[in-house]
């Protein structure tokens, strides 16, 4: 009965895909939380974001109405409002320890790394292997991770203009960004990354937001079909570099929980069977996912309709799409 309550409340809500929807982390918002952490310290920021947290409830429908959604299905029956409340705080709290993080401000943050062992013996390899994640917890913590137990240098695949809004940020209030990252969407994106690989770096990349002229691959995902991109499993098949599944949960207070996972020695595409292979791959991400989420539940950070209608294709400006990225290595490696 949970179930189907979900499938009927997944139905009423207005499709909305994330692109089409004003983007949460706003320079404005971003220049707020980052004052209120570098002003008054960790205690008191973690206390002032409760009514912030009440503010996106009370005004933020589209955004509680896709936390219920997926709540709901995750738990199997109707969310509460204290549990959606809930899903809003933990994002907030990430988003906290983000700002620090970036500005290199050390918050004591403790820190239980599962399988560290997989880590120590592939960043004792001469080339850098592909961490594999998605909006899920915190990236942040899994880079300081490699930076301090390894001095692993760990780059990030994602939009240049998003980067440049967070060091922007930083800046404003006198830190400098500890964030390296490879843009994603520009002809040379996949040589930058196999140059970091090739000099020893990791190259972190998530897989679960689709973007316009990305192709979708759509498999079970809590409970019914999603559309998930293809694009990041196809860098990872041109990479040809071992591909690590991480995920950093928050665990409330200042406890988060690292897990590693070999996702694959190398991510591999028969030729003969391409899209059976690519199918296997964003099928078995996705059932990862999903262990993940109802680990953790409060912690997949996704405010919109998930299960939605796709993105359509920007026909006027295709771009370079992420499934065509593999034109851009040379064709020796």
């Amino acid at each position: 009965v949970g179930q189907r309550y979900c499938e009927v409340r997944a139905g009423a809500i207005m499709s909305g895909h994330w692109t089409r929807q004003r983007e949460r982390g706003t320079v404005f918002a971003m220049k707020l939380i980052t004052w209120i952490a570098f002003s008054f310290g960790r205690r008191v920021s973690r206390a002032l974001l409760y009514p912030i947290c009440l503010y996106f409830m009370l005004f933020g429908h589209a955004g509680v109405r896709s936390s219920r959604q997926y709540l709901c299905r995750v738990f199997g029956r109707p969310a509460t409002w204290h549990e959606v409340f809930q899903h809003h705080f933990v994002f907030a709290a990430v988003l906290l320890d983000r700002a620090f993080m970036l500005a290199g401000r050390s918050q004591n943050l403790d820190v239980d790394v599962q399988n560290r062992e997989l880590v120590y013996r592939l960043a004792d390899k001469e080339q850098g292997s592909l961490l594999l994640g998605a909006h899920l917890g915190s990236f942040d913590v899994t880079r300081d991770i490699g930076r301090r137990r390894r001095r692993v240098v760990v780059n990030m695949m994602m939009y240049e203009e998003n980067a440049q809004k967070l060091n922007a940020v930083i800046a404003s209030f006198g830190g400098h960004s500890r964030m390296k990252v490879i843009p994603i969407g520009t002809v040379d994106s996949l040589i930058r990354a196999k140059d970091r690989l090739d000099q020893g770096e990791w190259v972190g990349i998530l897989g679960d937001r689709v973007v316009a002229n990305d192709r979708l691959i759509r498999v079970p995902f809590l409970g019914s079909e999603a559309a998930f991109p293809a694009g990041p499993f196809l860098v990872a098949s041109a990479l040809k570099v071992p591909v690590v599944l991480f995920a950093c949960l928050y665990l409330g207070g200042n406890q988060y929980k690292e897990h590693f996972e070999l996702f694959a020695d190398e991510l591999v595409l028969d030729r003969r069977n391409r899209e059976a292979d690519l199918e296997k791959w964003v099928r078995r991400y996705a059932e990862r996912l999903e262990y993940f989420c109802r680990l953790a539940p409060y912690n997949w950070f996704n405010f919109y309709d998930f299960w939605g209608a796709a993105p359509s294709l920007d026909t006027k400006n295709p771009g370079a799409s992420s499934s065509d990225l593999r034109a851009d290595l040379p064709r020796n490696t």
